[in-house]
């Protein structure tokens, strides 16, 4: 059994990734199985950029062809030299489950495989056949623990040369976990408001990613979710009132529109109906809050929540580069995400 352990990842990648030919990362948190998933994808030496060598797959690729999988992992490349199936959304699929089982039982391919799957329940069909088999290594991704999140939290701010006071890391370490990419993003949106200063303070931190004027600032998202624009000058106008930087608005509706965009790609990967997604990434929403959280996830579609996402991002670096324009920047993005979601 090939298994690696959250903190022999590292290690692995170093240097045991290069005995193995099949991959397959599994659990809950789909950021860190993302995140590993491109880790493993560059050691192997084969060129992203090239549709030759490349190939992505998602699960439903194999519904209809069922022996697309092995076909590929064992053609030869058409100018030679390993090739590299990535394969996304896997579970517990038959066709899948059929061509692991060949994997498992036969020499390492000719091509290299990276299966990137959801949480896998112990005893699951691919985890027995991926787990007892020696040409195949698994690694479980888990919510990151404190040692991990700390590790997280020095590598970013490490990058923009910034340091980190006792209390601030304590008030940061309470606000991320569960998500990687996530905890990522959040450090990195704190990492670059506090540029320059040296040190974040625990004051920084709150400011970015605690819940500082929670109350109006879920009031102007649930407007923006709606597309009330009545609504949402109302709720910019109590912002304004108890002098809260309009700024903090603008993050928490990115978040907002991060979590849609998780929800929502978790909903279309495993097959989920509203409900569901609201029961498991959507427990923690308040509940007067969740009717207007559930509508958006029927109305909005994954095209656009990503478009979305983006202009959001752009506008908190723009108001980031432009501190004098931040009120204007701000506001001008809110109203036309409120537009959008109107429409």
């Amino acid at each position: 059994m090939a298994e690696v352990k959250s903190h022999e990842f590292d290690r692995f990648a170093g240097k045991g990734a290069e005995l193995y030919r099949i991959f397959v990362i599994y659990g809950p948190d789909r950021g860190l199985v993302s995140e590993r998933a491109a880790i493993l994808a560059g050691k192997t030496g084969v060129s992203q950029d090239d549709p030759f060598a490349m190939l992505k797959l998602d699960i439903s690729d194999l519904q209809g062809d069922p022996g697309r999988l092995l076909d590929e992992v064992n053609s030869l490349g058409l100018f030679g030299g390993s090739k590299l199936v990535w394969l996304r959304g896997a579970a517990n699929e038959k066709p899948l489950l059929d061509a692991m089982q060949v994997l498992a039982d036969g020499p390492p391919p000719a091509n290299i495989l990276i299966v990137e799957a959801g949480d896998l329940k112990k005893g699951s069909g691919l985890r027995k056949i991926a787990e007892p088999a020696k040409t195949i290594a698994v690694v479980p991704c888990y919510a990151d623990d404190v040692k991990a999140l700390n590790g997280l939290i020095d590598t970013e701010l490490g990058s923009e040369n910034l340091g980190i006071t006792p209390a601030a890391r304590q008030r940061l370490l309470e606000l991320l976990g569960g998500d990687r990419v996530a905890s990522r993003n959040e450090i990195r949106k704190l990492a670059l408001y506090c540029r320059g200063k040296g040190m974040v303070e625990e004051e920084n931190v709150d400011e970015i990613i605690g819940d500082a004027s929670s109350v109006s600032a879920d009031e102007a998202v649930d407007a923006i979710l709606s597309g009330d624009l009545p609504a949402l000058q109302r709720a910019i106008q109590k912002v304004l009132s108890s002098k809260t930087p309009v700024f903090l608005v603008l993050q928490s509706c990115l978040r907002q529109f991060q979590m849609l965009d998780l929800m929502k790609a978790e909903m279309e990967e495993k097959k989920l109906q509203t409900a569901q997604v609201m029961m498991t990434l959507g427990r923690h929403i308040h509940f007067k809050r969740k009717p207007i959280v559930e509508k958006a996830l029927r109305t909005w579609n994954s095209a656009a929540l990503a478009r979305e996402t983006e202009r959001l991002q752009a506008a908190i670096l723009m108001s980031r580069q432009k501190q004098a324009l931040e009120p204007s920047i701000a506001l001008h993005t809110l109203m036309a995400t409120a537009l959008q979601s109107s429409r």
